[in-house]
């Protein structure tokens, strides 16, 4: 593990989480998303792929007491996804033909301002996620390389 790729992996990781949120903000606001764009689970999105993997060396490093908080945070992100999730893709009330041709449910004017509601506490646990990550890549960058090589 080497400073920059480790630096590198970080801003892809933030970078596609950003993208993740804007892919739920445009389910929200009407625009057609696939089913798969937005992965529900919090170790199938890219940045939980990096956290769950390269992501998992950083914890053999001193004070990294902010990635239990990161994790945390992105948990929690998910959970509140699945919530919209399920408004806009759950099976209740889906008659045999739209779920034969994987199309989306109906979503009812009051499930709409629910996911409304959702995503704005879903951007607040997003921000909060950034500012945690923001904190981690100041730490990395102060940290000497000798604190990424493997002993």
């Amino acid at each position: 593990m080497n400073k920059t790729e480790t630096l590198d992996q970080l801003s892809a990781a933030k970078k596609a989480h950003i993208k993740w949120v804007n892919r739920a903000k445009s389910l929200v606001e009407g625009i057609p998303v696939e089913k798969d764009a937005i992965p529900v689970d919090s170790t199938e999105c890219q940045f939980g792929t990096w956290f769950y993997g390269e992501g998992q060396k950083l914890y053999a490093m001193s004070s990294m007491d902010c990635l239990e908080i990161i994790e945390n945070l992105h948990f929690q992100l998910h959970d509140i996804y699945m919530k919209i999730f399920k408004l806009y893709f759950g099976e209740t009330n889906r008659s045999f033909f739209s779920k034969l041709f994987k199309m989306k449910k109906k979503v009812s004017d009051q499930e709409k301002e629910m996911a409304k509601e959702y995503f704005a506490k879903l951007q607040e646990v997003s921000k909060e996620l950034l500012d945690e990550i923001g904190k981690l890549e100041r730490r990395l960058h102060a940290m000497p390389q000798s604190s990424f090589e493997e002993k």
